[in-house]
């Protein structure tokens, strides 16, 4: 069981939570709507624009683990507070940045503030709403808030193209979290597990420089397979390796090893691993591509991603509105697969307009999706190990994410006549990325309800 103090108010964490989720993803797509100008006023090139846009996903998927752990260590609500100090701190940092790599950093640190926000802040719902009708409102509400948050970036910068038309937003987005404190402070709940995992050091650490040397090889490869190339590849394989190891004879690993052979765990994790590798890396590029391939303004540009986002937030919203329940692995392929077709339909576009329509198409999708990997991630654990389940489905994700946005940004800056048609190539790759994804949840699902059969169970969601 879990030490728990009970909310004022059944409803009072849904909305503070909420709040502190769209404010994260708010900071999270500001580079994409105003890298233009961000790197006009920086004067950054290809390479530094890659890591402005991948720096707070690697921010994200390094600390989402942690962030987990303390939480249910230390108490949800401390580590949620933390983490949104560190975002508005990152923020202000962001709007003061002289320099790209200063911007780097500070969307770093925005990524782990961030991470605290969204592990602890599901699991903090999980703490507060049963299981049934209450908490697939609850989860509902929270994957519409990533959208709203999504939303919310993109109408800020067609609200802010004002001055530098990039710093402001960081500043508003410091401002928004500073106004949030109070209502937080008072409305969250603590809940922390009565036997907490050990945090593996090691492991984290690990995972973190894996993950930064495998963004590094993915940004050196966009000036030819060389030297520098093969051996930060080498020195990726050798850091994952490493974590392998270390991970096997841990005391305590990072993931639970019994939560990583729960098939519908599996499943989230490795749709929300596909999700952020192709999804989340076209909706990063396309503002840019608006701008210099279209010649749109900064507002035409958001117009897409914010259509994307509207969609992906009224499809949360309706998925506790559905007469039947989206659960397990199947209808997670289903919706990849569904996500792939609509990534389809973006390509040979020419026009920002031509791209409203699959935007629609995957932010029904995507919205779909977000809440279902929440919901059932959390699901798939005890309640003493909500936070570290929430934090390693986030981890997939936003590390696709950070893989997603420097592949795509590689493929669609170094492949074709013009960005375009570059474009295109990297919208086909992302697309078939999702398609693989879905086709290899869908036969695990397939293998395990024949082995259950076989063995004469239930099958397990």
């Amino acid at each position: 069981m879990s030490l728990n103090i009970k909310p004022i108010s059944s409803r009072g964490p849904l909305v503070p939570v909420a709040a502190g989720t769209a404010l994260v993803l708010v900071t999270y797509v500001t580079p994409m709507a105003t890298l233009a100008p961000t790197s006009a006023d920086l004067g950054t090139g290809a390479t530094a624009n890659a890591w402005i846009l991948s720096a707070m996903s690697i921010g994200l998927a390094g600390a989402l683990l942690a962030g987990g752990l303390l939480g249910d260590r230390l108490g949800r609500r401390r580590v949620y507070i933390g983490g949104l100090l560190a975002v508005i701190v990152g923020a202000l940092a962001c709007a003061a940045a002289w320099d790209p790599w200063f911007l780097v950093g500070a969307r770093v640190v925005q990524g782990a503030g961030g991470a605290a926000v969204i592990a602890c802040g599901l699991a903090i719902l999980a703490h507060s709403y049963p299981p049934g009708r209450e908490r697939l409102h609850a989860t509902a509400v929270w994957g519409a808030s990533v959208g709203g948050g999504v939303a919310g970036g993109s109408l800020l910068a067609m609200a802010l193209d004002i001055g530098t038309a990039w710093r402001e937003n960081y500043a508003a987005a410091a401002v928004a979290g500073v106004l949030l404190l109070v209502p937080t402070l008072r409305a969250i709940p603590d809940s922390r597990a009565a036997t907490p995992r050990r945090i593996d050091i090691g492991g984290l650490v690990l995972l973190i420089i894996g993950m930064v040397l495998l963004v590094s090889t993915l940004t050196q490869v966009r000036d030819g397979v060389g030297l520098a190339a093969l051996l930060l590849a080498l020195l990726t394989l050798a850091s994952f390796a490493a974590l392998w190891l270390v991970e096997r004879w841990a005391r305590q690993p990072l993931v639970d090893p019994d939560l990583l052979r729960h098939p519908s765990f599996l499943a989230t994790t490795l749709g929300a691993l596909t999700l952020g590798i192709g999804m989340i890396g076209m909706a990063s590029f396309l503002p840019m591509v608006a701008q210099l391939g279209f010649g749109d303004s900064l507002r035409m540009a958001s117009v897409p991603p914010l259509i994307w986002a509207v969609t992906s937030m009224l499809a949360s919203l309706a998925l506790r509105r559905l007469p039947f329940q989206l659960q397990g692995p199947l209808p997670i392929a289903a919706l990849l697969a569904l996500t792939a077709a609509g990534m389809l339909t973006a390509v040979g576009a020419d026009s920002t307009l031509w791209l409203l329509i699959p935007m629609s198409l995957t932010g029904i999708t995507n919205g779909l999706l977000t809440a279902i990997l929440g919901r059932e991630s959390v699901a798939s654990a005890a309640p003493d190990h909500a936070a570290m389940a929430s934090g390693a489905n986030s981890t997939a994700r936003y590390l696709g994410a950070a893989c997603g946005i420097t592949l795509f940004a590689v493929i669609a800056v170094n492949t074709g006549a013009d960005i375009t048609e570059g474009w295109t190539n990297a919208v086909l790759i992302a697309a078939a990325i999702t398609l693989l994804g879905a086709a290899v949840i869908a036969a695990q699902s397939v293998v395990r309800r024949r082995q259950d059969s076989r063995r004469g169970l239930a099958p397990v969601a």
